[in-house]
Formats: structure tokens, sequence, C-alpha cells
């Protein structure tokens, strides 16, 4: 078992990490690769302290430089869902389980917006997991939307359990698609219903589906975590970085404005500590018991 699960490989989950590695954590950090983000893609970087005059790939690549050369081990990966346990939480990889003590979302800015009545049917015929919910829309028909071409495996596993799936994916080359998968190439515009999903409407055309499933890039963090605050669409936390949840922290633009690298990395400390100490806290507990 992880002592610190820390979801994000930007600057503030690389931040908590070596945090939590200083302090002999057992640490292991969850995101997609760091040339991803944002700050990779950054021209010139010239408001970080003692780190000036440097281009986004500069400054990532330090960043985790830093990070490998003092053990931090990094998987990537997407986390699908944190489920609470008790004392610990296990968090869904990739549809494979790791357990932790303390969790530090750092998974900065989602890059997907919701299309009308996304957020109104989720749970009610919208889902962000093929694999959790497929088996719900046995013999009904579904609609995927992929952003990226990690959503094949989802709509190859639909096509195996619904009626119909029709996919509609959002990236330019398809790599692995069952030959038997509708695939349109259309933009969606809104999800439809009533109390459930009843379809989907297109650019040009409106489509009838029980469920609708969409792939996103980076899962909501609202779906991974069900009753974490939010303020808006960004986490709620205090000033020790600790959400609503016990041994949950947050950390970094997930939290909100400023987006700076500097408060990301801040905010990364405070949540390492904050999740040592209450390490520290459960330790005391269990040698009373």
């Amino acid at each position: 078992m992880l002592d610190i699960a820390i979801i994000g490989a930007g600057p503030a989950g690389l931040s908590a990490a070596i945090n939590g590695m200083v302090r002999n954590k057992k640490i292991k950090v969850i995101g997609r690769d760091p040339k991803t983000s944002y700050l990779y893609k950054a021209e010139k970087v010239d408001n970080y302290l003692g780190i000036h005059d440097v281009t986004g790939p500069e400054m990532v690549d330090q960043f985790l430089k830093h990070a490998l050369e003092m053990g931090v081990e990094i998987e990537d990966g997407k986390v699908l869902e944190i489920i609470p346990m008790g004392d610990y939480y296990a968090l869904n990889v990739d549809n494979e389980f790791i357990e932790a003590k303390t969790v530090i979302i750092a998974n900065g800015l989602g890059k997907s917006k919701s299309m009308p009545g996304e957020k109104e049917f989720l749970g009610k015929g919208v889902s962000y997991c093929a694999t959790c919910d497929g088996m719900l829309y046995r013999d009904k028909t579904v609609v995927l939307i992929g952003e990226t071409d990690e959503a094949e495996e989802d709509v190859n596993y639909l096509n195996e359990v619904t009626n119909k799936v029709y996919y509609i994916p959002l990236y330019k080359d398809l790599k692995n698609v069952d030959e038997s998968v509708e695939i349109i190439r259309s933009k969606p515009k809104k999800i439809l219903g009533e109390q459930l999903v009843t379809g989907l409407t297109l650019e040009d055309r409106d489509l009838e589906a029980q469920g609708v499933f969409i792939a996103k890039e980076t899962t909501p963090i609202a779906q991974i975590l069900k009753g974490l605050e939010l303020d808006k669409n960004s986490i709620k936390v205090n000033r020790q970085m600790e959400t609503n949840f016990p041994g949950i922290y947050a950390a970094g633009d997930c939290t909100g404005k400023p987006f700076q690298v500097s408060k990301a990395v801040g905010e990364g400390v405070v949540a390492a500590l904050e999740a040592v100490s209450y390490l520290h806290k459960l330790d005391a507990k269990a040698k009373k018991a």
C-alpha cells in the first residue's frame, strides 16, 4: 500500500512527490506525459524564482529530472475513480486498483468543456467509464465520444456488450476499431433526454440512444471522487490544501486561480507536508488500538 498516491505529473504533483520522498514515504505519481501539459507549450517562463528565461519544455525537463533523480516513481495512467475504503483509498487506474493511505489530486486544468445535457444526465445515461457501466446497456444502443485513440479499447468493449454502438472520434487517425462499429465523423452538440438519456444531437442529425459514454482526455474530478466539494469548477481546499475528505488533498491549477507554476509548486509542498502529518496521526492511532 502506498503512503501517498499523487494524481498528476505536473509541477504541483512532482513538487508533492519530492517532498514526500524526502520524508521517507512510499510515493507514486500517476499521470499523463508532462509534455502534454500547458506548461510544456509555453514559449518562455520568466516569473519563476531562480529559474528565468527558460522555455516551457526546459522547465518541465528540469522538474522531471529532479523527481526521477530523487527516485520518484511515475506511472503513465488515468485515474478513473477514487473509492473511500475507511482508513485508506482505492484508486481505479485504467481498471487496475492501487491502494493508498492518502491522495493528493494535482491533475491541473481540465481541457474539455461540457456539452449541454452532460452534467444534467450524469448517472442517468451519461457515463465517463465504459468498463464500469457498459454492462448496464446490454441489448441497448449507445454512443461513445472519444477525445483520443485510447477510447478505441472502450468502443470495442461496448461493441461486445451492447446491441449497437455509434463511435464519434474527435481525433484524426483511427488505429484499432472493430469493423462492425458504426463510425460517425460529426461534432456532438447536445445530449437529449427527459428523466433519462434518449439520444444525442450532432451537427447534421440526431441519434437515438439510451446511453452516451464520453471518453475524455482527463476525467472530470467530480466523477473521479463523488461527493468532492467544488468551488465552481475548482476543488475547494483550505490553507492546508485539505478537501472535504480526510486524507485527500489537492494542489495546483485544479484548486483555482492564479494559474502559476510557483503557486502550483508551493501548494504541492503544503499538500505533501499535510499528508505526512496525517499519516503520522494514523500511525499513532494504530499503535493505541
